[in-house]
């Protein structure tokens, strides 16, 4: 839908997004993407982080995006502080984590029905003993619900799970480039009723 069908064969599991520090965009704009670092990640890249929006050659432009954007000011922890460090890190927070098979075991899966907010919250409660932040597509013209599009997970310094939650006066932090179709996602409204499909068409 963004890119005039450049999406090909997407996955039908959830991928990586990003790994984001709260504070801070594009720390270190010297520090210039370099894909030789991340070589022995790639495969595990390709699978669990993939660009499926830029048919780019190799499509790295997504990655080289995170990391100077996010990754630049991730690197102020010692854990995090190259470019190995950084999208390595992030692959193992998502295989630890792991998203896909939690949703499956507490029967959560695409579907043509719709959920309650409130049940895909508590499920991933009760997993996680921690509340992440759904993000959802809000409903289209004459549509009833809403489509979950994202699910973050945050972490301390020490990249422990912990809760997300908004601080007062702080903004909702959603990246703004972040856009399906016209809609951009937002954090999802409890009362709607929740699709989650396989594919977004």
């Amino acid at each position: 839908q963004m890119s005039a069908n450049d999406c090909q064969d997407p996955p039908e599991y959830w991928t990586i997004h990003g790994l984001w520090p709260d504070k801070g965009e594009e720390c270190n704009r010297s520090w210039h993407f370099n894909v030789t670092e991340i070589k022995d990640l790639m495969s595990d890249m390709r699978h669990y982080w993939p660009d499926v929006l830029h048919s780019s050659q190799n499509r790295t432009q997504f990655w080289k995006h995170e990391w100077e954007k996010h990754g630049t000011c991730a690197a102020t922890l010692e854990v995090l502080n190259s470019q190995k460090k950084y999208f390595g890190k992030a692959l193992e927070l998502y295989q630890h984590i792991d998203l896909n098979s939690c949703l499956l075991k507490a029967g959560i899966k695409p579907s043509s029905s719709y959920y309650q907010m409130s049940a895909i919250k508590e499920a991933l409660r009760r997993f996680y003993g921690v509340t992440p932040k759904i993000q959802c597509l809000p409903p289209e013209q004459g549509e009833k619900a809403q489509t979950i599009g994202q699910i973050e997970f945050c972490f301390t310094k020490e990249l422990q799970l912990r809760n997300c939650t908004v601080l007062k006066g702080e903004p909702d932090l959603m990246p703004a480039n972040l856009k399906l179709g016209t809609e951009e996602l937002s954090v999802c409204n409890d009362a709607l009723p929740t699709y989650y499909p396989s594919q977004v068409q």
